[in-house]
């Protein structure tokens, strides 16, 4: 598996995510200011929010897509404000990112989808590649739909794929922004299975999702973007 060398360490090692004082701006307009957090290993994490209250800017500020204005974000032991250009390929394949958004490329098969993944993070060896699809695509039940095209999928098949995709690099974190937005419950009641056994099996979970139904069924950590910032909430209406 790729490997690479971290420019900077978070002081507590059981923190995967922290924010300090972190601010931040889109289209010069204030989206997050003085914002607090901490994730730690293997915590599984709602992230809730109304529409422009922060949430995307906040998962965009994880996986460095964009830069906080001050304050310092800190993931896998990566830090903001030492990150430079060359670092970014190396925190993203400690991440998996899943978004509502399936992003598959059509003329490829789901393996062929996976592969193309896996080689621009870094993998070359053709054996180790077929061996990890295997294992991935075992793991959220579409082993057997492996050559199959995307558009012969149903929207869980593909979500699976994507899912599968996000966690070749064997991730510290995975950050699923609404994977269930477009689904229906059966199908989304599958994937927040797999989601809760990839939990178990040590990934940390940061789920951005509206469906505060799904949060009670569900339940875990909840964090609120309000007002710009980030709040701990017991429990959701």
């Amino acid at each position: 598996m790729p490997q690479g060398t971290t420019p900077a360490a978070t002081s507590d090692q059981d923190a995967i995510i922290r924010f300090t004082e972190v601010s931040a701006a889109y289209d010069q307009r204030q989206v997050l200011s003085g914002v607090n957090f901490e994730l730690k290993k293997g915590e599984f994490v709602y992230l809730i929010g109304r529409t422009g209250s922060g949430k995307s800017s906040l998962l965009r500020l994880i996986y460095a897509d964009m830069l906080p204005t001050a304050g310092t974000v800190e993931v896998a032991g990566m830090v903001s404000n030492k990150l430079r250009s060359k670092d970014i390929p190396l925190l993203r394949r400690k991440l998996g990112i899943v978004f509502q958004d399936f992003q598959l490329l059509p003329d490829r098969s789901v393996s062929d989808n996976i592969e193309f993944a896996m080689r621009a993070t870094g993998w070359r060896d053709s054996s180790l590649i077929r061996n990890r699809i295997h294992d991935v695509l075992m793991l959220v039940g579409l082993s057997a739909k492996m050559k199959h095209m995307p558009h012969q999928l149903s929207g869980g098949e593909q979500q699976r794929v994507v899912l599968a995709r996000a966690l070749v690099n064997d991730p510290l974190l995975l950050i699923a922004d609404e994977p269930t937005g477009n689904l229906d419950p059966e199908v989304t009641a599958h994937i927040m299975q797999i989601l809760k056994k990839i939990n178990t099996m040590g990934t940390a979970i940061l789920m951005a999702t509206h469906e505060h139904g799904l949060i009670r069924e569900y339940p875990a950590r909840v964090l609120a973007c309000v007002d710009g910032q980030v709040v701990e909430k017991v429990s959701v209406e």
